[in-house]
């Protein structure tokens, strides 16, 4: 396992790279999907949730994550996680609030974005990241956001 120095913290732009070498060579998605939820939270700034829902039974089931305690289930067409879920496409929400049926399980976040776990046409899961700021996320945000989802989804049998 690689590991960072102490005194050295991980930036958005070395999150791909310390990504790839936390995944070389594990095979287990809960394992993986904790440290990379770790490097997430680590690396963006002005976030205040970043974890995964794994699908189970139709419904979304609260994985690995760093921030406050988070709902539980989501169920899938619901809120944005279940919505991104079922559209099988990536959601940016500039203003949660305004999203038609969204699931506030921290009060304090403002923004979002979600993107789907796909490996090979199977849906496993979501990727959330919250954060107290309106309009957080930008297009390298999510271009970002969705390599490091790429990245951890080939490491699941297809």
């Amino acid at each position: 396992m690689t590991t960072q120095p102490a005194d050295q913290r991980v930036t958005p732009d070395d999150l791909l790279d310390s990504v790839a070498a936390i995944l070389a060579g594990e095979p287990d998605l809960i394992a993986n999907a904790a440290n990379v939820a770790a490097l997430l939270f680590e690396a963006l700034p002005r976030i205040n949730w970043a974890g995964f829902y794994f699908l189970r039974d139709d419904q979304l089931v609260l994985g690995p994550f760093q921030g406050r305690v988070a709902c539980t289930r989501i169920p899938l067409g619901k809120g944005v996680c279940g919505t991104a879920a079922t559209k099988r496409e990536t959601i940016v929400v500039p203003d949660v609030h305004a999203f038609p049926g969204h699931i506030a399980c921290d009060a304090a976040s403002a923004s979002e974005i979600v993107v789907p776990l796909i490996a090979g046409d199977r849906l496993i899961g979501v990727l959330d990241i919250d954060s107290p700021i309106p309009d957080r996320f930008t297009p390298q945000d999510r271009q970002l956001v969705e390599a490091v989802a790429a990245l951890l989804v080939r490491t699941v049998p297809a």
